[in-house]
């Protein structure tokens, strides 16, 4: 683990050679002994100074932007924020999609905020019920913000939220976690809500069970932009786990498509094409969905689920930790069906 940046080795060298050439100079001393103290303390800031910073921030077009994580685990480093999130700035404020995983993350999240307008979050709407979407809501909420989120959104979080913190404890760790309580809506909506904020309209529309239950898209018209939360999976496998339901994520999937958004924000990776998106997203639960039937149709069960091909996929992030679980969750799901 890296407990300094690089960048602070080029200040630190910078420095030094400033000393060399002070050092004949008696003059120089005291000031060449706090300036090795100051090089001192620099180097040795614990890491935990510098969490958060896997967020990048990324300007989508005027006054939209992309907050995007990276596309490995919930970390110590990361506060859990391995995800994409974004915000849109009005006249009278930001609107935040989706608030971090833990309360320190959504202070990350803020700070990055803060970095572009002098404006509060006051709003914060939730895609869905992973951790990521909603479990900073609690920082937000404590600085003025109204939390907005589909109703079935805010089924899975109560029915999730203690084994979402339980994981998160584990792998972001109590320091990490130290704050963050389950913080739930301050208002829900069932098929859609229209918000005009600030001069800005959004339309936030629930078509189904996808990732999670209450998995929403936010559709900003104007700009044709789309912040689709779990519903798109740019450069990272999705995840099809014990809570989502691949038949209708396709059909939500194609709800959003429908509209024909010039940019997709996904809730993973970069910003990018609806082309793009379906490649990486739509293309995969197709696959998957027919080779795990084909499987069944000859015969397979589920202790071979994972002979079932599917390296033309290797090229997206996680692939060997969920290309397996996929195959074996999709089937289960077909039991059902």
């Amino acid at each position: 683990m890296n407990i300094y940046r690089g960048e602070d080795f080029g200040v630190a060298e910078s420095i030094c050679r400033a000393l060399r050439d002070f050092s004949s100079h008696e003059t120089m001393k005291f000031m060449r002994y706090l300036i090795v103290l100051f090089i001192a303390a620099l180097l040795l800031k614990p890491p935990s100074l510098f969490a958060g910073e896997s967020l990048a921030l990324q300007k989508v077009v005027p006054d939209v932007y992309a907050i995007i994580g990276g596309l490995d685990n919930r970390t110590a480093e990361n506060l859990g924020n391995n995800a994409t999130f974004g915000f849109v700035v009005t006249s009278s404020g930001v609107i935040l999609i989706d608030s971090g995983a833990s309360w320190k993350g959504a202070e990350h999240i803020d700070s990055l905020v803060r970095s572009v307008t002098g404006k509060p979050v006051t709003h914060v709407i939730n895609t869905g019920g992973q951790d990521h979407r909603w479990l900073g809501n609690g920082y937000f909420k404590s600085h003025g913000a109204k939390i907005i989120a589909h109703e079935e959104a805010v089924k899975d979080q109560k029915f999730r939220a203690s084994d979402q913190l339980s994981m998160l404890q584990n792998l972001v760790g109590a320091e990490g976690m130290r704050g963050t309580e389950p913080v739930f809506a301050d208002e829900v909506f069932s098929n859609e809500l229209r918000l005009t904020i600030g001069g800005k309209t959004l339309l936030l529309q629930h078509h189904g069970w996808a990732h999670t239950p209450g998995d929403s898209f936010v559709w900003l018209p104007s700009e044709k932009i789309v912040f689709s939360g779990d519903i798109v999976y740019m450069e990272r496998l999705p995840g099809v786990q014990e809570h989502s339901r691949s038949k209708s994520w396709l059909e939500v999937f194609d709800a959003l498509a429908a509209l024909h958004p010039r940019i997709v924000i996904p809730g993973h990776g970069h910003p990018a094409s609806l082309e793009k998106a379906s490649y990486d997203t739509r293309r995969y639960l197709s696959f998957i969905r027919k080779a795990v039937s084909d499987y069944r149709a000859s015969g397979g069960d589920a202790t071979g689920i994972r002979s079932i091909d599917q390296t033309m996929f290797r090229y997206l992030g996680n692939y060997d930790a969920l290309s397996g679980r996929n195959a074996l969750q999709v089937y289960n799901e077909m039991e059902w069906e």
